[in-house]
């Protein structure tokens, strides 16, 4: 013991308790290892198990569509010259699947008689997307005749006429303030391509309802055409005279730099290329009056207006004033002899609006007086 009261171990006691320090420490180490040896054992086995499952090959997709059809609509020969149709779109999932099975019908009908086996075999070409994965999802050997592929499909698709317009979508549809009535007729029909069973009078009414206030419109309600081929005899007119009025627009802003010289320095008068029309019609209806009057009475009673700037292709400095058209208001050439306004008579002709002014049935042969 030391002198300030604390036990000092001798030397001998150092050495032993030093001893008995590296046996635990020995002891400790080959614990630790032993342990180590026995992780490794463990993670070798779990590491073989692992390497065996992802030596096994998992499942592949299956490229092969299953035959959901009967033995004999598999078995059956398809006629020598069958022809599938080419201008029938495949159905992807959306749209009434009434309508696109009624379209298979009717393209599959050039083909003969309705053939069940034939319409079963061909109506899978004309799937596409969500579809054709549904084709594919039938169970094997389910279809044995077409109505029942048919109802299937209907049935499954029912949710995707959600996606078609129905007859009162034809009341929102109206032709714009500047839009042709040609633009308006082609906007009007793709709408309608998408209504099935759409009654021929609602399509009438609403096409009529549609068009925006005008002459033609003023025209629409006083000859009333009952069926929708009456209208489009009117609306073909009607679409000629714009596009009448528009070519004349296109050759106003457009004007020949040659002519124009021309014009104001007064010679080469006779090599000035003049304008020139072309009938728009082979035959041309028979009137009882005078296709002059028939103008001015027309221009009166305001079924028609008179060209803007009419006769501008002309300079009237040097035309002979001797000859006056009514309808261009201007000197060069007489009623009978012009062009736009015997196509111009001939258009109101055949829309009905010059009944009275013609005896009995128009002769395709016959000449104008």
């Amino acid at each position: 013991m030391a002198d300030n009261g604390v036990f000092q171990p001798t030397q001998a006691e150092l050495m032993a308790q030093l001893t008995d320090l590296q046996a635990e420490v020995k002891r400790l180490t080959e614990l630790s290892t032993q342990n180590n040896v026995n992780k490794q054992k463990d993670n070798g086995h779990n590491g073989k198990g692992n390497a065996s499952l992802l030596s096994i090959n998992p499942p592949k997709e299956k490229l092969t569509l299953d035959n959901p059809f009967s033995e004999e609509i598999t078995n059956y020969q398809m006629p020598k010259h069958f022809t599938l149709p080419s201008s029938l779109e495949p159905y992807k999932g959306i749209g009434d699947p009434r309508a696109h099975i009624k379209k298979f019908q009717s393209m599959m009908f050039f083909n003969g008689p309705k053939n069940e086996l034939v319409l079963c075999r061909a109506f899978p070409t004309y799937l596409d997307g969500a579809a054709l994965l549904w084709f594919s999802k039938l169970p094997e050997g389910s279809i044995s005749s077409f109505e029942e592929l048919a109802r299937s499909f209907i049935d499954y698709f029912a949710a995707a006429r959600i996606y078609v317009h129905g007859s009162d979508y034809l009341g929102t549809i109206r032709q714009g303030p500047q839009e042709s009535l040609k633009d308006y007729l082609t906007r009007f029909a793709d709408a309608t391509m998408e209504i099935p069973d759409l009654d021929p009078a609602v399509h009438l009414h609403a096409i009529k309802a549609g068009l925006k206030p005008g002459k033609f419109r003023e025209i629409i309600a006083v000859t009333k055409p009952r069926t929708l081929e009456e209208f489009r005899e009117r609306a073909a007119g009607q679409m000629e005279i714009e596009e009448l009025c528009e070519a004349e627009k296109v050759d106003r802003k457009q004007p020949r730099k040659e002519e124009s010289r021309t014009i104001r320095s007064g010679d080469n008068r006779d090599t000035r290329k003049m304008f020139k029309l072309i009938p728009k019609f082979d035959n041309y209806t028979r009137f009882n009056t005078k296709r002059e009057r028939i103008i001015k009475e027309i221009l009166n009673a305001k079924i028609i207006k008179p060209p803007v700037r009419a006769g501008s292709y002309q300079d009237q400095r040097f035309v002979d004033r001797t000859k006056h058209c009514a309808f261009h208001q201007k000197y060069g050439h007489t009623t009978d002899e012009c062009i736009v306004a015997k196509d111009l008579l001939e258009r109101l002709a055949r829309q009905g609006l010059l009944d009275k002014y013609i005896e009995g049935t128009r002769h395709k042969g016959a000449k104008t007086d």
